[in-house]
């Protein structure tokens, strides 16, 4: 009997500790993946939010680059984590809404295996080229690549992200052959461009916009429907192609299994942060646009991403292992 009653207690300590836990989240810094290298589009957004989110949930932030198959590598690091709270993904629409139709097996479920908890926003990708390059408009890039099937090349940040998709999408839609030049993200493929080894270049916006401002990149046309915000003087592609769009957006995820607790205390600390003007005008300023997708809607998004972008990474034919 008084072994019964002793591992009565110890059960109800541990359902006190585990309730304590759970009130108290967060009690310890959290990590915020980015499964991508430095200097993209999530990167930027990570570290621009990070000491808001921090002092609206109550915890420092700790942001976690871990690059490698196409962001592939990072969030399966995610999905296989503690479901704690802890751990939580900050990745993009490449990683989570194409990779699962580029690759064989990219080592995650991007419906089953995580919980949306917050759409940060979206932003546009721009075709760049080096100053005093001949390519100042799509029409100077149209021209070039009839003129010289095969020859003329574009970089992106890897095999099957959207800047390497948008290649072949206007490739599709201009009736042209650019050849792609893979990088292995966004920041080594920008600095071939300003160094002149390669002639154009599909970069995110906020990694390539400092650039243009300081006069470093020319900005020839921008892949969004509509002109952005932060940039309107660079026209669109789909104002000559209109078939030809497409963005990359931004998200906040968790490994499913997390509580509601935390789920809830996350997305309130969102809110807080995206609510303060110094943030959102550090954000738009970067091409970001801001425009809500309510959460509940977030898993909708993802679904008809991964359909829109399983139909253009077959037209592609890119495949890889």
């Amino acid at each position: 009997m008084s072994r019964l009653i002793q591992h009565l207690f110890l059960a109800l300590g541990l359902l006190a500790s585990i309730g304590v836990q759970a009130q108290t989240y967060p009690s310890k810094p959290i990590s915020m993946v980015v499964p991508q290298a430095a200097g993209g589009t999530n990167d930027i957004v990570a570290r621009l939010i990070a000491p808001s989110f921090g002092e609206a949930i109550g915890a420092s932030i700790v942001v976690e680059n871990r690059p490698g198959a196409g962001g592939n590598i990072g969030t399966q690091s995610v999905a296989r984590s503690p479901k704690d709270g802890y751990t939580l993904l900050l990745t993009i629409n490449s990683a989570q809404a194409i990779n699962p139709s580029l690759y064989k097996n990219p080592g995650f479920d991007p419906v089953n295996d995580f919980v949306p908890l917050y759409y940060i926003g979206a932003t546009p990708y721009v075709l760049v080229s080096p100053p005093g390059s001949p390519y100042k408009t799509l029409a100077d890039v149209v021209a070039a690549a009839k003129k010289r099937p095969g020859e003329l090349s574009y970089a992106s940040a890897g095999n099957g992200t959207i800047s390497h998709l948008l290649g072949a999408m206007l490739n599709a839609s201009a009736g042209i052959d650019m050849q792609h030049i893979p990088y292995k993200g966004v920041a080594p493929a920008i600095n071939d461009v300003l160094g002149g080894q390669v002639p154009l270049a599909f970069a995110s916006l906020p990694s390539a916009l400092n650039y243009i401002k300081a006069g470093k990149l020319q900005a020839i046309a921008i892949s969004s429907a509509k002109r952005s915000s932060a940039a309107p003087e660079i026209p669109t592609i789909a104002e000559t192609y209109p078939d030809c769009v497409g963005e990359v957006w931004v998200a906040i995820f968790a490994p499913v299994g997390v509580s509601a607790d935390v789920i809830k205390k996350v997305q309130a600390a969102m809110e807080k942060t995206l609510s303060k003007s110094e943030v959102r005008e550090k954000l738009s300023a970067q091409g970001l646009d801001l425009a809500p997708v309510p959460t509940n809607k977030l898993s909708a998004l993802l679904k008809d991403e991964l359909a829109k972008w399983a139909k253009i990474v077959r037209a592609s034919g890119a495949q890889l292992d």
